[in-house]
């Protein structure tokens, strides 16, 4: 369901999106808002599901996960029941950072990091592909990433 958002939410947001610790004092400062007001108004957007929490950026590489991999997967009978079990299994993978379901000649793709070739081989044999009604995996993995942006452009 879209929400309607007048300027003041998307200057918020865009703010919060750059920097999300900054103070109530120093956003409503940004926005030209009064602190009293922009409280309320950052309150709604996270009622309203518009703000679903605040994270910090951590560096893949500097974790010791500098792999990514694309995962496309189909499913034998993607069927509603199937695909509820797959994406359930998914969830509770911490390699799959995310996990879309697509149009197309394959049911998902996953992004997937790992430490290692070797390691994500380990991940293909012992996790992906013991899942059930898998039908095809393909994997490309990533030279590097050209752009990282987590900022809606709103």
């Amino acid at each position: 369901m879209a929400h309607n958002l007048d300027n003041i939410d998307k200057k918020i947001l865009d703010e919060l999106q750059r920097t999300g610790r900054l103070t109530n004092q120093e956003l409503s400062d940004r926005i030209a808002l009064s602190p009293s007001p922009c409280l309320r108004r950052v309150r709604a957007l996270e009622k309203q599901g518009i703000i679903t929490g605040y994270h910090a950026h951590v560096d893949q590489e500097k974790c010791g996960l500098p792999i990514n991999v694309f995962v496309l997967v189909k499913l034998e009978r993607p069927t509603e029941e199937n695909m509820v079990k797959f994406e359930a299994l998914i969830d509770q993978m911490d390699e799959v950072l995310e996990c879309f379901l697509m149009t197309g000649s394959h049911d998902y793709l996953l992004r997937v990091v790992s430490e290692s070739l070797k390691s994500y081989e380990r991940f293909i044999r012992r996790e992906l592909t013991r899942l059930p009604n898998i039908a095809a995996i393909e994997s490309s993995f990533a030279f590097g990433q050209v752009k990282r942006q987590t900022r809606l452009p709103l």
